[in-house]
């Protein structure tokens, strides 16, 4: 199995953080979580069990900015020599998995912004080893052209072309996954939403995102 670095943004699908990584565990990987500020509203860190990746000497549930720059608060400064979190965590990682994938994460990843550990591990990723993407946002979020324009960008980048940039975005995902080695985008599903909206846009089912890991990472 894989050394899995599990990124989780800000949608209430966070709230089945504990869960996935339960069910990643219980494949047989080696899971370690690393979540955006806002993801923390979402789930108590506390609910994880340690990760398996150490940085600083211990194992941390859950990772974030904080981690990124150690000492900051009390006015430590880097010095030459000083490991990077996200760095490490790349060279660590055997597969990336993003979920939930909130639309503003999507709209970072899609334009090259890294303002936070987790997109700054997305843009010093090595594209020789995969990544899975688990969407997660309100119907008209969903719907909304941008989407399907952020989708095509990481679909490019993942080496498919002639990508369509406007429309809907499942038949988008569809050709991404059947023509990249690397890239897989778990769609989200229709259900009623935390909101109280009903359509397409809810994460998918903990075990979908779980097979297509496994998917990748025996490939």
């Amino acid at each position: 199995m894989a050394r899995v670095l599990l990124g989780v943004t800000g949608s209430v699908a966070a709230l089945r953080t504990p869960e996935l990584v339960q069910a990643l565990r219980a494949a047989g990987h080696a899971v370690q979580v690393l979540a955006t500020e806002a993801a923390l509203y979402f789930f108590d860190p506390a609910s994880v069990p340690p990760g398996a990746f150490p940085w600083m000497g211990q194992s941390w549930p859950v990772l974030t900015d904080e981690q990124e720059w150690p000492g900051r608060q009390q006015g430590r400064r880097y010095q030459r020599g000083d490991p990077v979190l996200h760095i490490e965590l790349r060279r660590w990682a055997e597969l990336l998995l993003i979920a939930p994938l909130d639309a503003h994460t999507l709209a970072k990843l899609a334009t090259g912004l890294c303002d936070n550990c987790l997109t700054c591990v997305w843009r010093a990723w090595d594209w020789t080893r995969p990544v899975v993407l688990a969407p997660a946002m309100n119907t008209l979020m969903w719907e909304h052209p941008f989407t399907c324009r952020h989708l095509r960008v990481l679909g490019l980048a993942a080496g498919i072309a002639d990508l369509p940039e406007d429309g809907d975005p499942l038949p988008l995902l569809e050709r991404i996954n059947a023509c990249s080695r690397v890239l897989r985008v778990v769609p989200p599903q229709v259900k009623a939403l935390a909101c109280g909206d009903i359509g397409i846009g809810a994460m998918a089912d903990v075990a979908a995102i779980c097979q297509t890991v496994n998917d990748l990472a025996g490939s």
